[in-house]
């Protein structure tokens, strides 16, 4: 366990020394994030919430997948945690008194990794 965290850590040093920052400063992270956001308070039907935030990720340049229980969002972190704070923003202003969110957060430092790279890397080797 102990190699592993010092592998790990290793590599975070490498990419401070890669952007020129000093450990503690922040460096530029690549993220993607499994997003569902549940209104509640608002009855069965939340499409209409979730088109908002649909718009949203359109409006802030975000690359997104919608599947059937959530959305995929890739991007700079702060873009990504910034756009998921404007859909409480909208989703709240649309009526809705509460919301909870499940978010699955992945990054990389190793290499860039789109969600395309990520669906390849399954079918590509499986077919």
């Amino acid at each position: 366990m102990l190699a592993v965290e010092t592998s790990r850590m290793r590599t975070i040093q490498l990419e401070y020394r890669r952007q020129g920052l000093r450990l503690g400063e922040s460096i530029e992270m690549k993220v993607i994030v499994d997003l569902c956001v549940v209104p509640m308070g608002v009855g069965v039907s939340v499409s209409k919430y979730v088109a908002e935030c649909q718009k949203v990720l359109q409006e802030a340049g975000l690359e997104h997948q919608l599947h059937a229980y959530g959305t995929n969002i890739e991007g700079e972190w702060d873009a990504v945690f910034a756009a998921i704070k404007r859909c409480h923003e909208r989703v709240h202003a649309m009526g809705a008194p509460r919301i909870t969110t499940s978010i699955k957060v992945g990054t990389r430092t190793d290499r860039d990794q789109t969600m395309q790279d990520k669906i390849d890397s399954v079918t590509d080797g499986n077919l």
